[in-house]
């Protein structure tokens, strides 16, 4: 059962572009790179060249001749002379490249010749990206992909586009949701963090309808990251970014959710582990939220990068590493205790990470203000507070009322409660979180208006 995505729209457009060039698709493992490309290959191509570099290692000797096209295509013809080249017909999958970097320097060849589209892809690239884009800069089209998002799983689930359309309506009129509605949304996106993105565990959620076998899938999965972090990490210390790794949800627990290197190891200093965390975030492990020094704008020039929180980039993950029982108290919103607040921050970041936005977040040096996240209109700087309990944002209202913080006109709550209005904050249900990017774009609040 093949499960729609998002890069099906993507890779259609690419395919329909008649000056395309040959396409890199980024991310972490298990999210679907593979299976999307073959899905979509086979529906568009009468030829197609996959090529594994982990499965396939004698086709690391391609490049003995050059990086010509014709080189290679020779190449590959003479270790399996049943692979068939039609001009305009084939399609070369050169799947793992992080396994051979050097490959890419034949995409600027490649992309010269014209004759077959070419597409790579592989579940480390972020680590050795480097020196994929120094060889082919130019020459090439990127696109990073994610776990499924909660769109991808309501269609997952049998829901349209229709479905979508009236969550976004109910955002854009501030129309709260009726009762049902919140019953279902809300279930659904528990579930679906429960489970997390990963199209295996999703699959087999659909198939059986129950979350038997989800816990032992992700576990592997996080067993697998940290046979990655002790194959792929260079520059830095492998043991310190698996100290660092398995530190992550330990310290998302506590109330102050800086990521402190001291509480890593013992005698742990920062300047140790200096590109630890980066390091996860470039392998699609983990997603960075900088602490900004001050509340305004540019979002972009006006961080700390040696203070951050560190978040899962997929929240089942998360749950996975706490104890067996937590799926079930997450549903039943019990016993989570300090987790609760973690969770639900993770479940916004991870979403705001696969709408395209960077991680950003402000605490007072006093510890009096303290704001989850941050994104940004046309006009103003829009802190997001994130509620496990049915709690006011002091915080936030204290930012929008002070003259300290001009950029500062309105913000977004996001919790259990519906659609509302009051006092320049706008809540929305977590559930919402999937959708605010397209939300912003046409939303003219009229606290903007008065300025």
């Amino acid at each position: 059962m093949y499960l729609k995505r998002k890069v099906d729209a993507f890779l259609a457009e690419w395919k329909a572009d008649p000056e395309r060039k040959p396409l890199i698709i980024k991310g972490s493992r298990q999210i679907g790179k593979t299976e999307s490309v073959l899905h979509f290959a086979s529906a568009n191509y009468e030829s197609i060249i996959e090529i594994n570099f982990v499965r396939d290692e004698k086709y690391k000797g391609i490049l003995a001749d050059g990086y010509d096209a014709s080189s290679i295509v020779k190449n590959i013809s003479l270790l399996d002379p049943s692979r068939k080249f039609l001009p305009g017909k084939t399609l070369l999958f050169f799947d793992e490249i992080t396994e051979f970097p050097e490959l890419a320097t034949a995409l600027k060849f490649f992309c010269i010749d014209g004759r077959f589209d070419v597409i790579c892809s592989g579940s480390m690239l972020g680590v050795n990206y480097r020196k994929i884009e120094s060889n082919s800069v130019g020459y090439k089209k990127d696109y990073e992909m994610f776990s499924m998002d909660f769109e991808e799983f309501l269609w997952a689930k049998g829901y349209g586009e229709d479905a979508v359309d009236s969550v976004l309506a109910h955002m854009a009129e501030g129309r709260p949701f009726s009762p049902l509605e919140m019953q279902v949304y809300h279930g659904l996106f528990l579930d679906y963090n429960i489970l997390g993105g990963m199209p295996a565990v999703v699959r087999e959620y659909i198939r059986k309808g129950t979350f038997e076998g989800s816990l032992d899938t992700q576990r592997q999965l996080i067993a697998d990251y940290k046979e990655d972090i002790r194959k792929y990490a260079s520059g830095v210390d492998q043991t310190r970014v698996l100290n660092v790794f398995q530190r992550v949800a330990p310290q998302l627990a506590r109330e102050n959710k800086k990521f402190q290197i001291s509480k890593v190891a013992s005698g742990a200093r920062f300047r140790d582990y200096r590109g630890c965390a980066e390091w996860l975030a470039d392998a699609g492990m983990v997603n960075i939220c900088y602490c900004m020094e001050f509340p305004e704008l540019p979002l972009g020039g006006n961080y700390d990068p040696d203070t951050f929180k560190l978040y899962f980039a997929d929240t089942g993950l998360l749950v996975s590493m706490l104890d067996e029982e937590s799926q079930e108290d997450l549903r039943a919103n019990r016993n989570l205790g300090v987790y609760k607040g973690a969770l639900y921050e993770n479940m916004v970041g991870e979403a705001l990470v696969k709408q395209g936005y960077r991680l950003y977040y402000y605490r007072r040096e006093d510890s009096s203000l303290e704001t989850d996240f941050f994104i940004r209109s046309a006009a103003s700087l829009v802190p997001i507070e994130v509620k496990a309990k049915d709690g006011r944002a002091k915080s936030m209202k204290t930012l929008i009322a002070s003259h300290h913080y001009p950029d500062i006109r309105y913000g977004i709550k996001l919790s259990r409660n519906n659609i509302g209005h009051e006092d320049r904050v706008y809540t929305f249900p977590y559930f919402c979180a999937f959708l605010l990017k397209r939300f912003m774009k046409k939303f003219r609040p009229e606290e903007e208006q008065e300025t």
